[in-house]
């Protein structure tokens, strides 16, 4: 099941807002639900918010011995459609 990250959509009015849903709250729903449109607990209007993917960053491109050593099999290209294993 997907997490999904959701926030008041007046974060800034106390009157319509909870302290749950104006600092954002993450909930695990499976995917053909509707989203939610309320606060679970002040009743008040709510939005979907898209998070940041988490991607990791690699300073330099692995080496032929780096990939080797990381479990890889490292092929290169000879001729059209034919590759060698190195």
């Amino acid at each position: 099941m997907p997490i999904y990250e959701y926030c008041s959509e007046n974060p800034d009015d106390p009157e319509r807002s909870c302290r749950v849903c104006r600092r954002g709250f993450e909930l695990r729903r499976p995917v053909d639900r509707a989203p939610l449109e309320k606060c679970l607990l002040c009743r008040n209007p709510v939005r979907k918010v898209i998070s940041r993917v988490n991607t990791p960053k690699v300073a330099k491109p692995l080496s032929v011995s780096d990939a080797k050593k990381a479990g890889f099999t490292v092929l290169e290209k000879r001729d059209q459609g034919t590759y060698e294993k190195l």
